[in-house]
Order: C-alpha cells, then sequence, then structure tokens
C-alpha cells in the first residue's frame, strides 16, 4: 500500500518534511502556515447571498 496522503516536500519551501513538524520542514515554515490561516490568506469561496442577506430562497407566492 502506498503512502500518497503523506506529502513529500514541505508546502510552504519545498524542502523535505521533518518529522516533528511534519508536513512542514521547520518550525519557520510552520508558523507561516498558521499566520497565513489566521491572517485569513486561506479562504473558502463562498456563495453570494441575497440583498436581505438570507441565503434561502423566497417562499412561493401565494
Amino acid at each position: 500500500m502506498s503512502n500518497s496522503a503523506r506529502p513529500d516536500r514541505c508546502p510552504i519551501c519545498g524542502k523535505p518534511p521533518a518529522a516533528p513538524h511534519a508536513p512542514f520542514c521547520g518550525q519557520g515554515c510552520r508558523d507561516r502556515d498558521l499566520l497565513a490561516w489566521l491572517g485569513e490568506s486561506y479562504r473558502i469561496p463562498a456563495r453570494e447571498t441575497g440583498e436581505d442577506g438570507l441565503d434561502s430562497p423566497p417562499p412561493p407566492p401565494l
């Protein structure tokens, strides 16, 4: 069974990962990634909402 879920390189700088900081190469890249999350550099796209701010469609007419 292959271990394809484990990255071969640090996602920040591309160096080989270090066991105590995996999947990062060291504390510096690990901290940079955390700061990117805290600074909202990584975002999940959201769906636009209507003018009223509600996500649901309007009720059908009576």
